[in-house]
């Protein structure tokens, strides 16, 4: 059996490439999350309008750095979501990576329907407490796919 995925980061990033969230589960490792999440766009921007053209959502791998394996995802409203794995001998498979994007995609899609809060605020409207309750559901799944512990 392979063993649980552990997030090291997600990024939400709007349709403007702007980021609406960038949710880190290392300590001190904020600035690199940004960084992966910024250096996404490139590869997402050109899987999606290149010639092989796809109306599949999930990107798969996008790029490996160092010791992150980055995985891409955009919605059909060109919402993206990235997912930085730890780099590890253990197999991803495909089907595990999929089922997560859709859950934070689906937590997402619920925050945005709330009509009182803006769909792609600035980054310091997410730090609100409008967005509290997406914060905590993507740190549930987090857990729930074998994160461990979310720093606050």
């Amino acid at each position: 059996m392979a063993p649980p995925l552990r997030p090291n980061a997600v990024a939400f990033i709007s349709p403007q490439n702007h980021p609406i969230l960038i949710r880190t589960f290392e300590k001190g490792d904020e600035l690199k999350y940004h960084y992966v999440a910024h250096t996404s766009l490139d590869v997402i921007e050109e899987r999606t309008n290149g010639p092989t053209k796809s109306n599949d959502c999930y990107l798969g791998l996008l790029y490996a750095m160092d010791d992150i394996a980055t995985y891409g995802y955009i919605t059909p409203l060109k919402m993206k979501i990235v997912l930085a794995l730890p780099l590890t001998d253990s197999v991803v498979r495909d089907a595990e990576v999929i089922m997560t994007f859709k859950a934070l995609h689906l937590a997402y899609y619920h925050a945005s329907s709330n009509p009182f809060i803006r769909l792609h605020d600035t980054p310091a409207g997410v730090g609100s407490a409008k967005w509290k309750r997406f914060r905590r559901k993507v740190d549930e799944i987090s857990r729930a796919i074998g994160g461990g512990s979310v720093p606050s």
